[in-house]
């Protein structure tokens, strides 16, 4: 007996309640050997032994899983069940498309982009998120195909810019036709604006496809119909937003010069009705036309004012008829501040004719309200700019000028400062 128990592994001894041989095993004592194994000891060992068997199967199946990432075989973006921004990304498209129904963007196929710019042949343009090509629609619409650079990231700017423009409709305001979202292959489709963008109308003298410059009634009406497509935003659309990129580049000229508002990239939109204040996190913009608040919270809380000073600045530069950050015309310093260049020429008497130079003569009340009006927009504290709504009334008034600003007495920042800013702007 003792043999064939030491056989199984046990060790021979007795049992004293039962007064019979017992053999003495690691998950028991037993009558005879260690094989005869009791029903509720099997499933004990039967549970040990699965759970012993899954876990070295998980860690077998992790190890393959990240030899083949190491590897190529597999990539990060392929494992989109692990990948909680590439669901994020899916649910909001899916979103837009679902919340504006019968209104929402046509959805076009990255093949279908391909076909409708001929290959990507005519190239019209780059901005800071993506190159826009011409292309045209199948109904025979010509349009502008802005594609986004490949992004690993969650294509905020891309969902950011699809629901801003999904949510407006005016004239000021260039018209969304569709998109293209295949995880990193990233398209808008917007109406083709035929005489491209304003920068080109302001520091080339004059548009290389009108081959003329604006004069001041023209450069009038494109000065107001900018501010009305702002108080659209501001005010007038469902969902607010702010745009945080006014700039010439992204103003677009149509046949008629009528201007529109593009590249919503940047754009915050304020779920509230109140737009006094708003959270902000990061420095958003253009060097030259960034308010001071959006850098620095020194200056007071992020608002729709802040896109009020970006119009400032843009009004300026298009009077001036040159970048407001032209190094070969002005040093550094702030007595040669873009704007107190212009404010020092205005306290003289000084305006400016339609080519931009400057004259003696101060007929011209309209190019002076337009000075006047964009020195009140880039009044440093936000407090001190006047609305939208107010903008477009100080230009359209037909009575006294607007009373003299104050001088601006901020120095922009540097070029650098877009780069060097590690202040997070939250109120």
């Amino acid at each position: 007996m003792c043999d064939r128990c030491d056989g199984s592994g046990g060790r021979c001894g007795f049992n004293s309640s039962t007064n019979t041989f017992a053999c003495h095993c690691i998950t028991g004592s037993f009558p005879s050997t260690c094989d005869e194994i009791s029903d509720g000891s099997s499933t004990r060992l039967s549970w040990w032994l699965i759970m012993t068997i899954g876990l070295a199967g998980i860690a077998v199946l992790s190890f393959v899983i990240i030899c083949s990432v190491k590897r190529g075989y597999l990539s990060n973006n392929s494992m989109v069940w692990w990948n909680k921004d590439a669901k994020n990304d899916h649910f909001t498209a899916e979103e837009i498309l679902r919340n504006f129904g019968s209104m929402a963007p046509k959805r076009y196929t990255y093949s279908d982009v391909k076909k409708l710019t001929n290959s990507f042949k005519h190239k019209v343009g780059q901005g800071g998120y993506g190159v826009v090509f011409k292309g045209e629609l199948p109904d025979g619409r010509i349009v502008a195909v802005k594609v986004l650079g490949e992004s690993k990231g969650n294509g905020e700017e891309f969902i950011n810019e699809v629901a801003s423009i999904s949510r407006t409709s005016h004239v000021n305001i260039v018209n969304l036709l569709g998109f293209c979202y295949e995880r990193t292959k990233r398209a808008l489709i917007y109406e083709f604006v035929q005489n491209g963008s304003l920068d080109k109308f302001i520091h080339e003298k004059g548009s290389s496809i009108t081959n003329c410059y604006l004069d001041s009634k023209t450069m009038f009406q494109i000065v107001v119909g900018i501010a009305r497509g702002l108080e659209y935003l501001h005010r007038g659309c469902r969902t607010r937003i702010l745009h945080f990129d006014i700039k010439p580049h992204n103003i677009l000229l149509d046949e008629n010069l009528c201007p529109k508002i593009s590249d919503f990239g940047l754009a915050k939109l304020c779920k509230t009705r109140d737009i006094s204040i708003v959270s902000m996190t990061g420095m958003r913009g253009t060097v030259g036309y960034i308010a001071p608040e959006v850098f620095s919270r020194y200056f007071g809380g992020v608002s729709h004012k802040s896109d009020v000073y970006s119009y400032g600045m843009l009004v300026l530069e298009m009077v001036a008829g040159r970048k407001n950050l032209d190094d070969g015309v002005l040093s550094h310093g702030s007595e040669n501040y873009f704007p107190n260049w212009i404010y020092d020429k205005l306290e003289k008497g000084e305006t400016y004719d339609t080519s931009g130079d400057i004259t003696g003569d101060d007929q011209d009340n309209m190019i002076k309200r337009m000075i006047m009006v964009s020195l009140w927009c880039i009044q440093t504290n936000p407090s001190d700019r006047p609305s939208m709504g107010k903008v477009i009334e100080m230009l359209e008034c037909n009575s006294e000028l607007p009373q003299f600003p104050p001088k601006p007495f901020l120095n922009s920042p540097t070029r650098s400062a877009q780069h060097d800013s590690s202040t997070s702007t939250t109120s």
